[in-house]
């Protein structure tokens, strides 16, 4: 997609990308193979999206059965259409030697003109089941499993912990990838579905786990990855080194009008800004921190540079292992691969810079890569806001796992049937609490799973006996 020119987005929070017209949508549309092996389908979407299917309807012009089509295995397509990768468009057939289709395009249009052209309506179900079910945690897991669920006919209430609905799509991605309006008008929808939602409620303090035991029949725990991997090296105590979702967060609590206290707020104003880790969430403070006016941003990642082009280790249609760039790094900011951060240093108990060094990746004699030092580039790097984005452990779900009594493997995976139920009968997992932080896409799959398990499970309870008449 075009994008907005870089000195205007920089001065506000809407979204970036700009749509193509319709009718060259119906071209990308018409240069789908129909592959008889549709790798888009089978080894890239997650989801199962009929991709060939409706872009074939594209190209016809049957855009209303193309979204049914679409809307038949993505609950959210208008947010996949927008912070997905795109792993169907490396697996398109015409990725092997030319460009792919334009598949994630042709999705977020499909929808949004469904929304203007009046298509998409609530789906409430004709007969309800007169069971309950409860979805711990509003991401994309959840939300996707709440709406299934009550357009299975039973009673939905999500549990979330924040002032708003929609976990990490709310309060972990920027305004300027997923404007907050696009999921408020989803959740509107699921409103008008029967689906209840319950904010600012923490499961285990605010509510109890006996208490969601007795009052559903079925609990679906899709709270997210909880706790970011840290850096424990010299100088971590220092003030200025912040999490990177923590800094994410305090952002869209702003934007939402949620007060963030004075003394805790994470601001990049006039700031020299460091991001350690290289993936998408170090790239989302980046685009963060140039709009808070932040002076300079450096972004570092200890692993090498990745190639332009797809390397031959990952041919198609696997998902291509090269160098990708957001929008973010389209705005400023510095990018360095090959460093490893070695101590903070600071001035009256504040980071002021950070000590690094420069490595290389050699192969051991099993043949695994390390990295050694390189002698003589230890290196400081100015910095007064350290934010730390490598990921994010599997550490904060044994609490949650435990509470219920799951029984879980030696790594502390969760152990699940192919219903993604746990050990504990009606107690259900999916998203990063089932397979640890991974993309939107695949905690919507989980998510989906999840619900058509405890739709089998609910229609299989027995029914509560009706007192005969006297």
């Amino acid at each position: 997609m075009s994008k907005r020119p870089a000195a205007e987005r920089l001065r506000d929070w809407r979204e970036i990308e700009q749509p193509l017209d319709e009718a060259a949508l119906e071209q990308q549309g018409a240069r789908c193979m129909d592959c008889g092996v549709p790798f888009c389908h089978m080894s890239g979407c997650p989801l199962r999206n009929l991709i060939p299917e409706w872009n074939d309807l594209v190209y016809r012009k049957r855009w209303r059965e193309a979204l049914e089509l679409l809307h038949s295995t993505n609950n959210f397509p208008e947010i996949t259409g927008r912070i997905c990768p795109a792993l169907c468009e490396a697996a398109c057939t015409l990725g092997a030697n030319d460009q792919p289709v334009t598949i994630r395009q042709i999705e977020l249009h499909l929808v949004e003109r469904g929304w203007r052209e009046g298509w998409i309506q609530p789906q409430p179900a004709a007969v309800r089941s007169g069971r309950k079910a409860a979805v711990v945690g509003s991401g994309p897991a959840g939300l996707a499993a709440a709406q299934q669920l009550a357009r299975a006919g039973h009673q939905v209430t999500v549990y979330e912990a924040h002032d708003h609905v929609g976990g990490v799509l709310r309060y972990g991605i920027p305004d300027f990838k997923l404007e907050k309006w696009v999921i408020d008008r989803r959740l509107d929808q699921m409103r008008a579905e029967g689906v209840r939602f319950e904010t600012g409620v923490r499961v285990g303090d605010d509510v109890s786990i006996g208490y969601l035991r007795r009052t559903y029949d079925a609990v679906l725990l899709a709270g997210g990855a909880r706790i970011p991997r840290d850096l424990p090296i010299p100088g971590r105590e220092l003030a200025g080194i912040h999490f990177a979702m923590d800094y994410l967060i305090q952002q869209n609590q702003r934007g939402a009008g949620e007060v963030v206290p004075e003394a805790e707020a994470i601001t990049a104003d006039g700031r020299r800004v460091l991001i350690i880790g290289g993936g998408d969430t170090g790239a989302d403070c980046l685009g963060t921190a140039l709009r808070h006016g932040a002076v300079g941003v450096q972004q570092v990642e200890i692993m090498p540079k990745p190639p332009v082009e797809r390397d031959a280790s990952t041919p198609w249609p696997q998902w291509p292992y090269m160098l990708r760039s957001s929008s973010s790094h389209e705005e400023g900011g510095e990018r360095r691969w090959n460093i490893l951060t070695k101590e903070f240093l600071g001035k009256n108990g504040r980071v002021h810079a950070v000590r690094a060094v420069e490595v290389e990746w050699k192969k051991d004699a099993s043949g695994r890569m390390n990295f050694v030092e390189k002698a003589g580039t230890t290196h400081d790097i100015p910095a007064d806001l350290v934010l730390l984005a490598m990921g994010f452990t599997k550490e904060g779900n044994g609490k949650v796992l435990q509470g219920f009594g799951i029984q879980t493997t030696a790594a502390n995976d969760p152990v699940l049937d192919a219903n993604l139920m746990s050990s504990v009968p009606g107690v259900f997992l999916a998203g990063d609490l089932n397979r640890g932080a991974s993309l939107v896409v695949r905690a919507m799959m989980d998510g989906r799973q999840a619900a058509a398990g405890m739709d089998r499970y609910l229609r299989a309870l027995a029914k509560p006996a009706t007192p005969r008449a006297a």
